[in-house]
């Protein structure tokens, strides 16, 4: 497939300033990077010091390269005043974007700095045009797409919608959706959404069905997909109406950035001009070398569930080169289907290896006749390393053997921004007027950028030998040493026959590029709005309602639904997987004159509305709407909304926001521990919000089904024959915690956490600060006798008869809201539950 597009955009990732270095010498058009202060979705990279932002851009800007800032996390009530502050200081610094995830932070820059381009993180999880027109009031310029999308998908978004979109080519791929991951909150008490995914997806589980542990042999790793790998659907996602093609990795190595910038700028130079580049095997190699679980191209050409998972790693391996023959002594006898040399490392695929795998560098190879070798290729070959550094026992017949780095490849990729010489030029275009009588003028710009004019200090003379020409002019002004600029084009008007000295048009061309080179930092001019403007955004606060509190209760399936009206309750949501039994339920409640909520999926993708048709068709008394697209449409519909968690308030600015949208209230972000809470609450008013007090987690929600990869001879949701329908499926994890596995009506799964949390010692505060609205959801195996009891205790506890520590121990429960308790729980190791 040919592409007709002129230009896209390379984007490279940058945790630290070498990365930025090997993004420019390798050919990328923008370099996306955090800040050490926050606010930042990678914390664990070095990242760049606020202090540097300057230097930082013009050392981008000198190159032609565009630099964007990540202020992609949740921002809490208390960060908002630094969180302004920070885009005050990067917006006057000349950064070319902002990629920020929290909506009401993307409320506050937009009227901080109108001018100031904003970028929708993947972490806004937008999956379809309707998402990104419910926010177009926010002026976002330019859309991340999650990585979930396929070719077909992204194409019918680019349609529909007049925003630049964005999409990862290469790189790590999360399990769960960006945005909507829980599991690091749940498990670890961090998270994801504030830059510090613990990466429970990448830890093994074992699964049971139906009570029944399932043997799966060395497929262990049942969360990690593989990486993605997109060079061979550039011209395809160029066709489809991407313009920014994304490479992950702000965790990596400027090695890793180097490699695979140079790589898709090869490759997207030609799809570009209509002719799709194969990379050679060995360009593969060394990306593969620089960091690879694995290439895949993930969803881009839809759900293949056992290709994305295969499940037996989730460590970094490079490449497979053979496997073992023999063990003799401290040699290991290989078969090689690939090449290696001295120095080079490999691992030792040991399926019984409880930690690490054995590898190391390879210290000698010899053939079998005993003579050694530098380096090898395909053939049967002994290996030795140094003394005791690989224990041989652990070494069986057909043992796989993994190349993991390749010292010569590390220096190569060094040298190609360890250099004082720019290896990436930008084109520069010259337009010379020259006149006997007048001024030499030269008027240069690099890339649409830049523009300076220069005239020589003395006018021209006729010439009496040998008058001015173009090759002349075209000779001199290509001489640009070791700047980053290269003559592409040069037109002249040459009137009479002047002459120029060659000391002349030296002089000339010296002043250009010293001008250029001070043209292209100049940070871009942005007029900011005066004062704070924090203040100017926040709702304004009402006297609380004196009403008495309300608890909605949330149920998965008829059988709860039935023992909840029989209790008398006042309010349900269903969440069925089946949305098929939401007429019945719908009755039921009607009957039971009992208002009904009906729960939307998590995520709304390309020709998925039909599902709030159906939804729309039962009359229920609202819907409790799980992302944008659902809030657009069921308003335009006159029914009433509740947003759901998965819209991560976390701050008024977010709060007002969705409130403008129309919605009645909405649920308190997950990502919000006590403290965090009661700050929202202290500028929020209560009758928007609804706190959800007794849940299981939901930690993972992915696009990847579990069930069709393991417990189905299927690839997708075409094929799978739908084992989801008939087996109750659970997750182990390390510690001997099972977490159940649902999927909805998209096949899309949940993991829940297996321990229920309750907020309960927090319900007496949060009336006395006037909330009215309160929650609690079953997970769907709940015996009818503790329903009773949760409906008793919960009833108690919101009329002040009980305690929030009575209702805890009765129900057994973890002693928390959201991710934590704030300052009421002692600190947890992350990985210790994992």
């Amino acid at each position: 497939m040919s592409s007709t597009r002129s230009s896209a955009e390379l984007l490279a990732p940058a945790g630290d300033r070498t990365c930025i270095q090997a993004a420019i010498e390798n050919g990328a058009n923008a370099v996306y990077f955090g800040l050490t202060r926050g606010f930042n979705a990678r914390a664990r990279a070095e990242n760049m010091s606020l202090d540097d932002i300057e230097d930082i851009m013009a050392q981008l800007h000198a190159r032609g390269v565009k630099g964007y800032l990540t202020l992609n996390t949740l921002v809490f009530s208390s960060e908002l005043e630094n969180f302004e502050q920070t885009v005050r200081r990067v917006a006057a610094a000349g950064v070319d974007a902002v990629l920020v995830q929290d909506l009401g932070a993307a409320a506050l820059i937009r009227r901080i700095c109108p001018t100031l381009p904003i970028h929708a993180s993947t972490q806004m999880t937008l999956t379809s045009a309707e998402c990104i027109s419910a926010i177009h009031d926010l002026g976002i310029e330019r859309v991340v797409l999650p990585r979930e999308l396929s070719v077909d998908e992204i194409s019918q978004i680019a349609q529909n919608t007049p925003t630049s979109l964005e999409a990862f080519v290469h790189g790590a791929l999360c399990v769960a959706y960006s945005g909507q991951c829980l599991t690091s909150e749940s498990l670890g008490g961090r998270s994801a959404n504030r830059g510090q995914c613990a990466q429970a997806c990448r830890l093994p589980y074992e699964l049971y069905c139906d009570g029944q542990h399932v043997p799966l042999d060395q497929q262990q790793y049942l969360l990690s997909p593989q990486d993605l790998a997109a060079y061979a659907h550039l011209p395809e996602l160029l066709q489809a109406g991407v313009y920014s093609f994304k490479i992950e990795g702000r965790l990596k190595s400027p090695e890793y950035v180097a490699s695979v910038t140079q790589h898709y700028r090869a490759a997207l130079d030609h799809a570009l001009q209509g002719a799709p580049l194969t990379l050679s095997d060995e360009a593969i190699e060394e990306m593969s070398l620089t960091f690879s679980r694995g290439f895949a191209p993930g969803w881009l050409e839809g759900c293949d569930h056992k290709r994305l998972v295969p499940a037996d790693s989730s460590a970094k391996r490079g490449i497979r080169i053979g496997e073992v023959v023999s063990v003799r002594g401290q040699r290991i006898r290989v078969r090689l289907l690939g090449s290696v040399r001295t120095g080079d490392g490999v691992m030792f695929d040991c399926h019984q290896a409880q930690n690490d795998q054995p590898g190391g560098r390879i210290f000698e190879i010899f053939d079998l006749n005993g003579a050694r070798h530098d380096r090898v290729g395909t053939g049967t070959w002994e290996l030795a390393f140094r003394h005791d550094s690989i224990d041989v026992s652990m070494l069986a017949p057909g043992t796989a053997i993994w190349k993991t780095d390749s010292p010569e490849i590390t220096r190569r990729l060094r040298k190609s921004f360890e250099t004082t010489a720019p290896r990436q030029s930008m084109p520069l275009d010259l337009q010379v007027e020259a006149a006997t009588g007048s001024k030499l003028r030269v008027i240069a710009q690099v890339n649409g950028t830049a523009s300076v004019t220069i005239d020589s200090e003395y006018e021209l003379s006729a010439a009496r030998k040998h008058p001015l020409t173009m090759s002349v002019l075209r000779e001199q002004f290509a001489r640009l040493g070791h700047t980053p600029y290269e003559l592409r084009e040069l037109t002249a008007n040459i009137v009479g026959s002047p002459m120029v000295p060659l000391s002349v048009l030296g002089e000339v061309r010296r002043s250009m590029i010293e001008l250029l080179d001070q043209q292209l930092v100049i940070p871009t001019t942005r007029v900011l709005a005066p004062g704070l403007t924090l203040p100017t955004l926040r709702p304004q606060l009402t006297e609380p309602h004196e009403s008495p509190p309300q608890l909605t209760w949330l149920c998965r399936n008829l059988e709860h639904l039935r023992i909840l009206l029989a209790l008398g309750i006042n309010d349900v949501i269903v969440d069925f997987a089946d949305i098929r039994e939401y007429r019945e339920a719908t009755q039921l409640a009607i009957a039971a004159d009992v208002r009904i909520w009906l729960a939307t999926p998590r995520i709304q993708k390309p020709g998925e509305a039909g599902v709030f048709r159906a939804l729309q068709r039962h009359g229920a008394s609202g819907i409790l709407a799980r992302n944008l697209a659902a809030i657009e449409y069921f308003l335009a519909t006159d029914v009433a909304v509740v947003a759901d968690y998965t819209l991560n308030v976390a701050n008024e600015l977010t709060a007002a926001f969705i409130k403008r949208l129309g919605v009645d209230r909405m649920t308190a972000s997950y990502d919000l521990n006590r403290d965090q809470l009661l700050e929202l609450l202290e500028h929020t008013p209560p009758e928007w919000l609804e706190v959800v007090i007794h849940q299981h987690m939901p930690m993972f929600h992915m696009e990847h089904c579990v069930f069709c990869a393991v417990l189905s001879p299927g690839t997708n949701k075409t094929n799978c024959g739908r084992p989801c329908d008939e087996h109750l499926v659970h997750l182990e994890d390390r510690v001997g915690m099972k977490h159940r596995l649902t999927a909805d009506v998209g096949c899309r799964n949940t993991l829940f956490n297996a321990q229920p949390q309750s907020a309960a010692e927090l319900v007496p505060t949060l009336i006395s600060r006037g909330l009215r609205s309160f929650r609690v959801e079953l997970l769907g195996d709940e015996s009818q006798s503790l329903v009773h009891l949760m409906h008793q205790q919960y009833l108690q506890l919101l009329a002040g008869d009980t305690t929030g520590q009575a209702v805890l121990a009765a129900l057994q429960a973890v002693n928390r809201v959201g991710v934590t308790r704030g300052t009421l729980e002692a600190a947890r190791d992350p990985l210790s539950i994992l």
